[in-house]
């Protein structure tokens, strides 16, 4: 392609770091800005030789570029936007540019649902990577097994995270509807991102036009425990397939073991037995998971031999139900959970994986999701699968009324009067000043934001180890 300069808006995101990068193997000339460039998004930027300001100023667009991408967090008011505005300046989103430049012409692969995305995509990417098919992969997370959160291949295929969140300030439609799907995973789909959908009948209108893009010689692989992805999925124009724990779905996971070190189950294809699997990952939402990559593959016509053994090889995501560390016989997770239900999901998980052990849950409401009082309810019941849970403060208190927000004390009050140990603790330091001494030996921590948390992970086990 010929070498064109893009300047990124908002360039430490998650996306649009990876973005950069994509540009960057393309051959292309990346600068960008954001309000704070600091390790490791700083480094990692330093390491693919793109050019990043800190903080929004005018000056920071170097000549006139071909190309401004801006993020989908940025907003009216931005010095950098209001220049480009008024200079006229062609302007374009993320998810625009990785339709034009790296899904166009190839066949691709959108995952997409309310929860398992990031995971999904990692490993179908795996999969697909250990079967020989090369894909090129763009994903909302460091997928471990590639140590990266995207890659661009000369190879067919395109494995993308299709994120329902909105585009951009001037396309307010979700991302996933650039991504030109032939395929669609969608596992599941629930009433999220409130901020952005005014109910659950606009969740599903969004996903039902994903589902709208697919072409007739395309496939759905359809999460069949969802209710609203079974009534999405009769408006498809396309092939059909089906996946799930419970009855009717044409994949089905049998003789589940959460026992062991590794989940193992056995798979049935239109009731006959397919194959046995074997995988480091926990709880019945992650075998959901593996089921939606083996049909896939199998709709692929990918080894299965090959896909059975990247499904025992996957070594996660960072920040979903990763293992941080040990101290002192103290297990402390980190997982990115934010909705009632992932929240459940996880803590079910734990316990699955690590039966007999206390289960302690520090949960911080932090995205829009779980800090408005319509979800306080879901949470609550989300967070009574652990034993004992600390509820940190909320992060931008100022924006919410007594009306509108979740009141953090309430939960922790009626989680006690259905016998949890609950606590609500505004600070990330008091938190780990009342809970270090009071851990024991066996005891597993579940963390859950979908922020830093301050660092409390760290400072926990700092804490543990008596530094």
């Amino acid at each position: 392609m010929e070498r064109k300069h893009y300047h990124l808006i908002g360039i430490c995101g998650t996306a649009m770091a990876s973005l950069a990068g994509m540009l960057i193997q393309q051959g292309h000339e990346v600068t960008g800005s954001d309000e704070n460039v600091y390790p490791p998004m700083s480094r990692e930027l330093e390491r693919l030789g793109v050019a990043a300001s800190e903080g929004y100023r005018p000056e920071n667009i170097i000549g006139r570029p071909d190309f401004v991408v801006v993020g989908n967090a940025i907003t009216r008011g931005n010095p950098e936007l209001e220049f480009v505005l008024t200079e006229k300046l062609y302007y374009t989103s993320m998810a625009a540019v990785v339709q034009d430049n790296f899904i166009r012409g190839h066949h691709s692969i959108v995952i997409a649902g309310t929860h398992g995305k990031t995971t999904t995509t990692s490993l179908m990417a795996w999969a697909m990577e250990r079967a020989g098919a090369n894909p090129s992969f763009l994903v909302g997370g460091v997928a471990e097994n590639f140590q990266s959160s995207f890659r661009v291949t000369g190879g067919k295929y395109f494995v993308i995270e299709g994120d329902e969140y909105d585009t951009a300030y001037f396309d307010k439609g979700p991302k996933f509807m650039h991504y030109l799907p032939d395929t669609v995973v969608l596992n599941n789909v629930e009433f999220d991102h409130a901020d952005i959908y005014r109910d659950l009948e606009a969740v599903k209108f969004a996903f039902s036009r994903l589902i709208n893009l697919v072409p007739a010689n395309g496939v759905l692989i359809a999460g069949w425990d969802s209710e609203i992805v079974r009534e999405l999925s009769k408006r498809a124009f396309c092939r059909v397939d089906s996946f799930g724990i419970d009855e009717g779905a044409n994949w089905r996971a049998r003789e589940i073991d959460f026992s062991g070190e590794m989940t193992t189950f056995t798979v049935e294809a239109a009731g006959r037995r397919f194959a046995s699997y074997r995988t480091p990952l926990a709880g019945s939402f992650n075998v959901r998971n593996c089921l939606a990559v083996i049909a896939t593959c199998e709709a692929l016509g990918l080894d299965k031999p090959a896909v059975a053994e990247a499904l025992a090889e996957f070594k996660s995501v960072k920040r979903r139900m990763q293992v941080r560390g040990s101290v002192r016989g103290v297990t402390i997770i980190d997982d990115f959970a934010h909705h009632p239900t992932a929240v459940r999901e996880t803590l079910l998980a734990a316990r699955a994986k690590y039966s007999g052990r206390r289960l302690v849950a520090l949960f911080e409401p932090r995205s829009f999701t779980a800090q408005i009082r319509a979800f306080q309810e879901q949470f609550e019941l989300a967070l009574s699968e652990a034993d004992s849970i600390i509820i940190a403060g909320l992060f931008h208190p100022e924006r919410y009324t007594a009306d509108s927000a979740i009141s953090p004390v309430e939960m922790a009050g009626r989680l006690r009067n259905i016998g949890r140990e609950a606590e609500f603790i505004p600070s990330i330091d008091e938190i780990v000043t009342h809970l270090a001494p009071r851990l024991k030996k066996n005891d597993v921590v579940v963390i859950m934001s979908n922020g830093s948390f301050g660092g409390i992970h760290d400072k926990l086990m700092r804490a543990l180890a008596g530094d």
